[in-house]
């Protein structure tokens, strides 16, 4: 048997934390040299995407978590515990982990990606619209830039194609202008 047939009726056809049913996928929960059954959880595209932080979290989503997080199978117990705890300052959520017991080898599986130490708001690359951009966008200048160390300057209107998202900056990207690759600010861009 797969290990994704083994979820599916281990989870009974729904994603363990939330109960839904679109879009399933294995997700082998961190740090997981290989995925087995008792490291990986079935899980929806929705709560996929807030986990890995590739989209906002949404609490009300997340709410169902005071019935899942009784599962019986660690992986679902693990995720459950730092879910809530990017939740930890909203009431549910609270009270939640406080009745939420893990073993000591469960509670350091869960604290090693540090996630629990964050709050649960992500930052995404948004233009001074607050439109949200991603690698490859083409976006326009709002504002005549000096490019510092260049002689050249990118003048209002200019239309940036193929955008890099600085990975570590939200408030950069980099396009190219007259052939030069630059850095832009994020508030002096809107979506093309």
């Amino acid at each position: 048997m797969s290990l994704e047939s083994q979820l599916l009726e281990r989870g009974n056809q729904a994603c363990e934390l939330c109960l839904g049913g679109n879009n399933l996928s294995v997700y082998s929960v961190p740090p997981a040299e290989q995925t087995t059954a008792d490291n990986a959880i079935l899980v929806c595209s929705t709560c996929l995407d807030q986990i890995e932080k590739r989209e906002q979290i949404q609490a009300d989503h997340w709410k169902v978590l005071g019935e899942t997080m009784w599962s019986e199978h660690a992986p679902v117990q693990v995720v459950a515990w730092r879910m809530l705890n990017r939740f930890r300052n909203e009431g549910w959520a609270a009270d939640n982990l406080d009745i939420l017991y893990l073993d000591d080898t469960l509670l350091e599986w869960a604290k090693k990606t540090g996630d629990h130490e964050q709050d649960g708001t992500v930052s995404f690359h948004q233009d001074s619209n607050g439109t949200r951009l991603y690698e490859g966008d083409t976006v326009v200048l709002i504002k005549t830039l000096d490019v510092k160390g260049s002689s050249i300057s990118a003048k209002l209107g200019t239309v940036v194609k193929n955008i890099r998202l600085v990975p570590d900056n939200v408030e950069q990207i980099e396009g190219k202008v007259e052939g030069q690759t630059i850095v832009i600010l994020t508030k002096y861009l809107r979506k093309g």
